[in-house]
């Protein structure tokens, strides 16, 4: 798997960019891989290089834990979750979902969905206070999301497509969604979710947004594919050059400024 980290820094610079390699150059990683303000989760199988990308931006700030959901890599897309809490697809065994809790911070509330739709991550899209769901999820899905992850729900579809979580990735700073969505669509979304958002692509071309590219309010990681122009609408719409964490230490910001080939 290739991907790139963007990080920026206050004085409005990229701080670092990687490819690395995995599985057959699969760069849709956000399929294996999930990340919040509050904790970052990586595939249990996931190379040493993968994890180590991961690991050399965010150590220190915010856990990184390795799982697997159902004995399966793709976590991401079988999870949905944001600094408030995780929701897992039912398909998570006893022992995975305690290792979860057990490794996560205590404030973070995890928990298991009986919900017949277990790719969360391709059905719900979330920041840490509002987030967009597919059309069809049960109405007691749409209480639990709510209650665990503190959010205001809206059933929603982007450019005609279900699948709000395949294509839209959201911070609390902005969202980025599909391109075909129309003007219209966007100011509506935007409107309810109280962030600027922009229609786009990742790893050249891409319209399977959160496959491609996972954000928190100071770091994004995408696709290797992903070209200076999708990178430029990355950094631009989730505000990465005047954004970073307050608790990273001068240390850690220093260590930001390491690049891995």
């Amino acid at each position: 798997m290739k991907f790139s980290s963007i990080i920026a820094s206050s004085l409005g610079r990229y701080i670092g960019r990687q490819g690395l390699q995995y599985d057959n150059n699969n760069c849709d990683i956000g399929v294996f891989s999930k990340l919040t303000n509050a904790y970052c989760l990586v595939a249990a199988k996931s190379s040493a290089n993968f994890f180590t990308a991961f690991e050399s931006k965010l150590k220190g700030v915010i856990p990184i834990v390795t799982t697997s959901i159902g004995g399966t890599q793709t976590i991401g897309s079988l999870c949905v979750g944001n600094k408030n809490g995780l929701l897992l697809s039912h398909t998570i065994t006893d022992q995975e979902l305690q290792h979860l809790r057990d490794s996560l911070p205590d404030e973070v509330i995890v928990q298991r969905i009986e919900e017949p739709l277990c790719a969360l991550g391709n059905a719900i899209a979330c920041n840490d206070y509002v987030a967009l769901s597919h059309p069809k999820l049960e109405k007691e899905t749409l209480e639990t999301i709510s209650d665990v992850l503190g959010v205001e729900v809206f059933p929603q579809t982007i450019a005609n497509n279900e699948l709000v979580g395949s294509y839209c990735t959201l911070s609390n700073k902005g969202g980025m969604v599909h391109p075909d969505t129309k003007v219209e669509e966007m100011t509506e979304l935007a409107n309810l979710l109280q962030v600027p958002l922009a229609a786009g692509t990742v790893n050249r071309g891409s319209q399977v947004i959160s496959a491609d590219l996972i954000v928190n309010d100071w770091t994004a990681f995408c696709g290797s594919d992903t070209t200076s122009i999708e990178l430029s609408v990355i950094n631009n719409i989730f505000k990465l050059k005047v954004s970073q964490p307050d608790f990273v230490s001068s240390e850690m910001r220093k260590s930001l400024i390491d690049t891995y080939v």
